[in-house]
C-alpha cells in the first residue's frame, strides 16, 4: 500500500533523483516522457525532458514516478513556468512509496468519456449520518447461505445477550433522537463506545483492522467538538469513567446499527452486578454481527424503501486516470458529492473510441478542499481483455511480460 515518505526521506529521493540522474516518467497523450533534474531541489524543481512536450500550461498539475531500488515511488507536483527546455514546477508537499501499481496516473485522455453509476441501492434517510459506507448484503452476513431464519438468528443473538448481560436495550434514532453523550458520540463516529471495565480508563488503541471503536483520543476530540477546553479534556474523561462506575455500571457496551452511511440506532448493553465477568472482544464481535443482522432485517422489511434513491448514472471531472484505478472529483454544491463515501462501490463506464469498457471501481480516498470534493478509486472488478485494452491505450504500448501484474490484479 502506498504510504507517505517523510520530510528527512523526502529530501534523500530529491538528492538520489538530482546525484544519479534517475528519470521521471510523465505520460501525456500515451507518449512516454523522461524528465531528469537540472538542479538539486530547493523551493522549485527544474526539470529537463528527454525531448519537448506541447501544451503544458502554468499552475496545471503534472504526476511523476520514479524507480529506486526496485521501489516505485510517485508524486504530484504543479507547473509555474515551462520554457524550451526545461520545466520549473513547485517542490511536491507529499511523495508516495511503496505502490501497489507500477505505471503513472495520466491526465484523462479528451477523447474518453467516463461515467459513474451507483452500485446496489441507495437512500436518502433523516437519520445520523457518518462519511463511511457500510455494506449490509446477504452474503456478507450468512456467506453463501443467505436462507437462514432472521428471527431464529436475531432471537439466538438476544438470548447470548441475556446470558451475558444484567440489561440490554435495541434504540432506534427514527424514533428517538440522540441526546446523551453515548448517544451523540455514538451517532456522530459510528463507532462503538466499549467500556469493558468502568473503574479505568477509556481504550487505548483499537484492536481492528478497520477501526471500530472509540478511543480516548476520539472521546477527547469529540468533547472539545462540544466545547470542553483542551485543559479540562483529561479530568472529563475521568469523571466520565468514575460516574459510570459511582453509578453501579461495571461494564458497558453501546454499539451502532449501521446502514449505509447512516447510524439506524444502537445496541446497549451493561453489568450492574458486582463479581460478573466483564465484556471482551469476543462479546463485542458478537454485537457487531447482530447489529448488521439488525440492519438487514430492517432492509428486508421494507423499512427503509421510503428513502430510496432511483440510481441514475451521473458525470464528474476526471482529473487522472491509470490502468488501475482513477481520481475525479465533485463541486461541493454537487449533491451527488455528500453520498460518495470510502469503501463504496460504483459501476465505471470508460467510452473510448471503438470501445467502451465496464468496470467496478471502490473508492478508496475522499478529501475535500474549499472548492471541490475528491475522490480516489480502485479497480477492482474488471476483465483481463478490457485491461489489456485500457493499458494499451492509456500508455500507448502493448502490455509486456514486466506488466503481468495488470493482468493478474495486483495494482
Amino acid at each position: 500500500m502506498a504510504v507517505p515518505a517523510g520530510r528527512i526521506e523526502s529530501e534523500f529521493y530529491f538528492k538520489v533523483l538530482y546525484d544519479e540522474k534517475l528519470p521521471l516518467k510523465y505520460i501525456k497523450d500515451r507518449v512516454e516522457y523522461h524528465l531528469t533534474l537540472d538542479q538539486p531541489v530547493l523551493e522549485e524543481m527544474i526539470l529537463r525532458p528527454d525531448r519537448p512536450i506541447d501544451n503544458l500550461k502554468p499552475r496545471s498539475k503534472i504526476a511523476l514516478l520514479f524507480t529506486y531500488r526496485g521501489q516505485s515511488i510517485d508524486f504530484t507536483t504543479e507547473i509555474i513556468k515551462v520554457s524550451d527546455e526545461l520545466i520549473i514546477c513547485r517542490t511536491p508537499e507529499k511523495i508516495h512509496k511503496n505502490l501497489d501499481r507500477n505505471y503513472l496516473r495520466i491526465d484523462t485522455p479528451s477523447d474518453i468519456k467516463v461515467l459513474f453509476t451507483f452500485r446496489g441501492e441507495r437512500y436518502n434517510l433523516s437519520l445520523p449520518k457518518i462519511t463511511e459506507y457500510e455494506n449490509v448484503e446477504a452474503n456478507d452476513l450468512f456467506g453463501n447461505d443467505d436462507s437462514r431464519n432472521l428471527s431464529e438468528l436475531i432471537g439466538q443473538l438476544t438470548g447470548m445477550v441475556k446470558n451475558h448481560a444484567d440489561g440490554y436495550k435495541i434504540v432506534n434514532f427514527k424514533d428517538k433522537k440522540p441526546e446523551t453523550l453515548e448517544e451523540r458520540i455514538v451517532s456522530e463516529t459510528g463507532k462503538a463506545l466499549f467500556l469493558s471495565v468502568t473503574k479505568g480508563r477509556l481504550p487505548a488503541t483499537d484492536p481492528y483492522p478497520k477501526k471500530r471503536i472509540i478511543t480516548e483520543e476520539i472521546f477527547k476530540r469529540y468533547l472539545e467538538s462540544t466545547g470542553v477546553g483542551i485543559a479540562y479534556l483529561g479530568e472529563t474523561c475521568t469523571r466520565f469513567m468514575n460516574n459510570k462506575y459511582n453509578d453501579g455500571i461495571y461494564s458497558d457496551a453501546w454499539v451502532p446499527i449501521l446502514f449505509h452511511e447512516y447510524v439506524v440506532g444502537y445496541i446497549h448493553i451493561w453489568i450492574n452486578k458486582e463479581g460478573r465477568p466483564p465484556f471482551d472482544y469476543t462479546m463485542l464481535d458478537n454485537l457487531f454481527q447482530f447489529s448488521k443482522v439488525l440492519a438487514f432485517s430492517l432492509k428486508e422489511n421494507g423499512y427503509f424503501d421510503t428513502g430510496k434513491i432511483h440510481n441514475e448514472p451521473f458525470e464528474c471531472s476526471v482529473l487522472d486516470i491509470s490502468a488501475s484505478g482513477l481520481l475525479f472529483a465533485c463541486p461541493h454544491n454537487l449533491s451527488i458529492a455528500s453520498l460518495l463515501l470510502v469503501d463504496s462501490d460504483l459501476t465505471v463506464t470508460i467510452a473510448a473510441p471503438n470501445r467502451t469498457v465496464n468496470v467496478v471501481a471502490r473508492i478508496v480516498r475522499r478529501i475535500k478542499d474549499k472548492s471541490a470534493v475528491y475522490f480516489g478509486c480502485r479497480f477492482t472488478g474488471i476483465a483481463p481483455e478490457d485491461t489489456r485494452f485500457l493499458f494499451e491505450y492509456l500508455y500507448g504500448r502493448q502490455i509486456d511480460d514486466t506488466d503481468s501484474a495488470f493482468l493478474t490484479g495486483q495494482v
